[in-house]
């Protein structure tokens, strides 16, 4: 298996424009959080927490916790804190009324990988994720990765 810094450096190839790399920063969270919410919107009712109705983005966000925790018991922190307000703002989105959450995240993704593409374009590089699929659960590190540079925290 290989280290998280295998990933990240192997995942940063494809990331060295600018304008790709600010792309990145908008819309790898935004499809974080619409993935989050879409499996939000699945509804278990064997299980609650709380205000919040049992869902399937628990589980996977508990299985996508393993998997970084696998890679980086630092990184997999923020990551968990990151999950924590993506889930928060599904509560928040869906008690508000304003519109289906399932329906705000489809908007969300699909704007967010249009963007995702054009910074693609843009670099003049293919996705990671066209050669490993595992590359999409990269890219949320990727961007953690730098948060916790800055703040001088080792991952």
């Amino acid at each position: 298996m290989k280290t998280i810094n295998q990933w990240l450096a192997e995942y940063g190839e494809s990331h060295q424009n600018p304008t790709n790399k600010t792309v990145h920063w908008i819309c790898v969270p935004l499809i974080f959080f619409s993935v989050v919410g879409l499996l939000f919107s699945i509804k278990l009712s064997f299980f609650n927490l709380g205000d919040i109705e049992g869902n399937v983005a628990l589980i996977v966000l508990g299985l996508t916790l393993i998997y970084y925790f696998s890679l980086s018991k630092t990184l997999s922190i923020g990551l968990l804190l990151f999950a924590a307000v993506c889930t928060y703002l599904c509560y928040v989105i869906e008690q508000s009324g304003f519109a289906p959450l399932w329906q705000v995240c489809i908007t969300v993704f699909v704007l967010a990988w249009i963007g995702q593409f054009w910074g693609h374009k843009v670099e003049g590089k293919k996705p990671s994720f066209f050669k490993d699929l595992q590359f999409l659960m990269i890219g949320p590190a990727w961007l953690m990765s730098f948060i916790y540079e800055r703040l001088g925290i080792s991952y």
